[in-house]
């Protein structure tokens, strides 16, 4: 397996920013394309002096020279500048101050393919004489690129130190302590890989390597961890290599099964938003956790049975878990006797960390992602300054005709007459298209101007003519005053969608605004099934492990409980700001695919520990029949264990938090939140306390369901739990 993933790494991916392949926006941006104007595979340079203005002829010819050298470039397909263009034309490349000049440069290929020469064609603008600044969506790439890769290097080199920090005070053994970073670091190597080989065929985002790589390393460590944990329980109380190795498996493994399931189920989930990055996304994911769950099984059994009993080499005295299970088995005889007391209380705490979720605002990805220093984001604030009409809000409608060419007489006027009613419309500063070259004309005058011959033409038609118009496509650009995620700008595509005929031809509404409504629309579009299918399909798992009806809705409403205190400070942190000084990031709205996401990753990796819990709670009640002994000694026996895997998990996702890229920032935090949540609150307080409630009734089960498994001889089993 890592040697085929070691081939596949050396080939690498091709990654892109993340799509939603059928929304009427990305078919407007593909029309878009078709144009002499930038497009997704481009980026816009600011030249600017503070010794010259654009008239002298030094910066003139630094422009001049500037420009020549990117058209030399075989992976540049066009330049826009001012120089060479009509007066008229020119003048909106210079700023109101005369010393900056805008220059749009379009590459060849696709997002993901322009990104990889994106550097060789950066470098061809001189650093001097002119100062250059940069920003656009190609350079937002790059951007992300090159964070998310420091960020993974610096996630990694803080987690895997911590992580086997954390096990050695565990395990007080070194060769126990390494075994889990090793499977962990394999699981990481073939999920990876599994990643690159998937985004030759689909559309993977560049930050999936991330999110895979510490979901990835996660539950490695954690699933190692279990198993290992009940290998040298059972060789403490005396069996051989091979007895522990089996009970080990058919315990601490069974369990490891059926939580890879459901992590592996929410995760799978992610294919209902089929047409998006985010299906791809699903399936990298699934296929890191099966990885994971395979190194665990097959993997680590070989390291273990090779090892024998060496594997206390390096023992440096009693097991932390060993040494808190008396304390445990207080804390849950506390527990059970009071329920009432102690769910009331636990449960308005919950209900109140999640309580921020309802006023959840969200907009899609751009420049605010980045920290402030990023190359794209002061380009931005560069642009925004000296070019206010171009870096204001732009709604793109283009105007898609059934047959060429795209001006008759008849589509002009009706072009027309839709410029002047979009201009009418709240919040619109102007409108910019082929029939906009002049205030006063009306559509009579300029169907009579795009009759004439090339030569009788005004000097800047012929630029209006490549920048506006295609073969069977025209483009109007509205530009507002407001901010593009701001419910203003999206009543105004809304207004847009509402009448899209202009004579024969049909409107589609492009630009930010739009896709913020055509993510929206798809999320909330495919959220129900996704949802649906996850708990279905956890809840099949659930009564397959534990032979009851009870204990998996249970199983279910505690997960929920711990995602929405998740999905609660998401809000409460990244869309209001507290924290911000700590975190190092800019407050903003929510990525509408971010709660999705995080929703179906932190499902599963929350119902890690309670199948852990409840198959331990289970395997002592089928010894006893005792529902109030099986609780508290499946909590006393397992609880050291989760808390001690808890703290790695929380290790390796709190790595992430220290990202530079906002959304891996936050799926970090999010997911933190919900196992700090999951492992303390909820699997310490609110489930032992709604078992006592329910006492027998947990186990009921009809009798097709309730044949019960010959169980392990746990008689004399240890203080561990698998």
């Amino acid at each position: 397996m890592l040697g085929l993933a070691s081939i596949v790494l050396a080939h690498g991916g091709h990654l892109s920013i993340g799509d939603f392949e059928n929304a009427e926006s990305k078919r407007a941006d593909e029309l878009i394309a078709t144009l002499a104007r930038p497009g997704d595979s481009s980026f816009l340079v600011v030249l600017s002096s503070k010794q010259w203005t654009v008239g002298d002829d030094d910066f003139q010819s630094a422009l001049a020279a500037t420009v020549s050298a990117l058209k030399a470039s075989p992976e540049v397909i066009s330049v826009i500048s001012p120089v060479g263009l009509p007066g008229p034309a020119a003048q909106r490349f210079y700023s109101q101050d005369a010393r900056r000049a805008l220059v749009a440069v379009t590459m060849r290929g696709d997002l993901p393919t322009a990104a990889k020469h994106y550097a060789d064609v950066r470098a061809l603008v001189p650093s001097g004489p002119l100062d250059s600044n940069f920003t656009g969506k190609l350079v937002l790439m790059n951007d992300i690129e090159v964070g998310l890769r420091d960020d993974l290097l610096r996630a990694e080199a803080i987690a895997l130190p911590i992580s086997l920090l954390l096990l050695l005070l565990v395990f007080r053994s070194f060769v126990a302590a390494l075994l889990p970073v090793v499977v962990g670091g394999l699981a990481v190597a073939a999920g990876v890989a599994a990643v690159f080989a998937l985004s030759q065929v689909a559309d993977v985002p560049n930050y999936a390597i991330n999110i895979c790589s510490l979901i990835g390393l996660g539950v490695a460590i954690d699933y190692s961890l279990f198993i290992v944990s009940r290998y040298r329980d059972e060789l403490a109380l005396g069996r051989s290599v091979e007895d522990a190795l089996v009970i080990a498996l058919h315990t601490a493994g069974r369990s490891v099964v059926f939580s890879g399931l459901s992590v592996a189920t929410g995760l799978t989930a992610l294919l209902f938003f089929h047409g998006s990055f985010l299906a791809a996304l699903g399936v990298a994911g699934a296929l890191v956790v099966a990885f994971a769950v395979v190194a665990a099984l097959t993997t680590l059994p070989a390291l273990l049975g090779v090892l024998g009993n060496r594997i206390e080499w390096g023992r440096f005295g009693p097991s932390r878990v060993d040494r808190s299970s008396g304390r445990w088995h207080g804390f849950a005889l506390a527990v059970t006797r009071r329920p009432w007391l102690v769910l009331v209380p636990a449960m308005a705490f919950v209900g109140f960390a999640a309580w921020p979720y309802s006023r959840l605002e969200v907009a899609t990805t751009d420049v605010s992602v980045l920290p402030p220093q990023a190359e794209a984001r002061v380009g931005f604030g560069v642009l925004r300054d000296a070019f206010p009409e171009i870096a204001a809000t732009r709604i793109n409608a283009v105007v898609e005709f059934p047959s060429a060419p795209a001006l008759t007489s008849e589509r002009v006027h009706a072009l027309h007459a839709t410029s002047r009613r979009l201009a009418g419309l709240p919040n619109v500063r102007s409108v910019e298209s082929i029939v906009d070259l002049s205030p006063g004309l009306d559509g009579t005058t300029y169907a009579m101007m795009l009759t004439l011959p090339a030569a009788m033409q005004p000097p800047d038609l012929g630029y209006a003519m490549r920048t506006f118009v295609a073969e069977r496509a025209t483009l109007m650009t509205i530009i507002s005053d407001v901010r593009p995620s701001s419910p203003e700008a999206r009543n105004l595509v809304r207004a847009l969608r509402a009448d899209r005929s202009v004579a024969d031809g049909t409107i589609l509404v492009g630009g930010q605004t739009a896709r913020d409504l055509d993510s929206l629309a798809l999320v909330a579009d495919r959220s129900p099934s996704a949802v649906a299918f996850i708990i279905v399909v956890t809840l099949v798992i659930l009564f397959a492990l534990l032979r009851s009806v009870i204990l998996p809705i249970k199983a279910v409403l505690m997960n929920l409980l711990s995602i929405g205190a998740s999905f609660g400070a998401l809000v409460w942190i990244f869309q209001e700001g507290h924290g911000r000084d700590i975190l190092m990031f800019e407050p903003g709205f929510i990525d509408p695919t971010l709660p999705v996401m995080l929703f179906c990753i932190v499902f599963g990796l929350s119902m890690d520990y309670e199948v852990l819990l409840l198959h331990r709670m289970q395997e002592e009640y089928e010894r006893t029949g005792d529902n109030a002994q099986a609780v508290a000694f499946g909590l006393e026996r397992t609880s050291g264990l989760i808390t001690s895997a808890a703290a790695i998990m929380v290790s390796v996702f709190a790595a992430f938090s220290l990202a530079r890229i906002l959304v891996v920032k936050a799926t970090g935090v999010g997911i933190v939140v919900a196992i700090l949540m999951d492992a303390t609150i909820v699997r310490l307080l609110i489930v032992p306390s709604t078992m006592a409630l329910l006492g027998d009734l947990n186990w009921w089960a009809p009798k097709f369901l309730a044949r019960r498994r010959a169980a392990p001889d746990v008689a004399n089993e240890g203080r561990l739990a698998g």
